[in-house]
């Protein structure tokens, strides 16, 4: 996130396995104030799951404006007091400059909101803000110079805040030509897709969206998972993407039931790759 971008529209959030995992994962990382690296393929959560932890769905668009507050403020001060965490997304050609400059703010920020969820806080401004944020996610960490990743290190050794950086597959690699860095790494986390029984309870959330029951052991239904499985490979994303498509297809054809024929037409207006 860029400070000043516009904030997303919340979506409902399925809590999945591997994001109890990530969460485990940045509880710990928080806990013991090391370097964390988190990394899987595109699609398969990791920003969903670290936006979900640092409650950033709730508090962007106040951390964002910055403008007056609002008594409803205040159930944005307890999400950021439980996390105690800043999420951010540098832009493609960050520089150090811009990059330092906006972290920064946001830490600042939400050191301020935390403070107004204390129970023996002060509204002097001569009062002194207590620095409260224990975690910074840094998503698509790829984007950072060599520079950039020297400055979040020394950030994480002055101030003692924990650090999770999110790349794709191999960013770990390319992290372990920074020895100064890679020796502080204590957790990685492979995020990785769906399994089998996780893909079909976040199916059964998207059949009820469209106001139908998934029966498992429904021929039909059957042959509509193995379908949706295999073109998707588990990918949360994808699976998003995906029933959008067969959403609309639906409509148009007034349909009642999901079969593995609407999947296929559903899979042949995407561009996902190969499967």
């Amino acid at each position: 996130m860029t400070v000043g971008s516009p904030p997303r529209k919340p979506k409902k959030f399925i809590v999945t396995k591997e994001h109890k995992r990530f969460a485990e994962f940045a509880n710990a990382v928080r806990r013991e104030r090391y370097i964390g690296i988190c990394y899987g393929p595109a699609g398969v959560g990791k920003t969903l799951s670290a936006r979900r932890y640092s409650q950033w769905d709730k508090a962007e668009a106040l951390l964002t404006g910055w403008g007056p507050r609002d008594p409803s403020d205040s159930l944005i001060y307890d999400a950021l007091n439980r996390s105690r965490a800043v999420f951010y997304t540098p832009s493609v050609r960050a520089g150090l400059c811009e990059f330092r400059k906006e972290v920064l703010l946001m830490i600042g920020r939400v050191d301020i909101c935390v403070a107004q969820a204390q129970p023996d806080h002060t509204t002097s401004i001569t009062a002194k803000i207590k620095r409260y944020v224990e975690l910074l996610i840094i998503d698509e960490a790829e984007r950072l110079s060599a520079i950039t990743l020297e400055y979040v290190r020394d950030l994480s050794d002055r101030t003692g805040i924990g650090l999770i950086l999110i790349g794709m597959p191999g960013f770990e690699k390319r992290l372990s030509r920074y020895p100064q860095l890679y020796s502080r790494v204590g957790f990685a986390h492979h995020y990785r897709p769906l399994r089998s029984d996780e893909l079909a309870f976040v199916l059964s959330n998207h059949w009820k969206k469209l106001g139908l029951h998934l029966d498992q052991t429904d021929f039909t239904d059957s042959q509509a998972i193995a379908s949706v499985a295999r073109i998707t490979g588990g990918n949360f994303r994808l699976v998003q993407r995906l029933f959008v498509q067969i959403n609309r297809i639906m409509k148009i054809n007034q349909l009642t039931a999901i079969t593995d024929e609407v999947v296929e037409a559903a899979r042949s207006t995407l561009v996902i790759g190969a499967t």
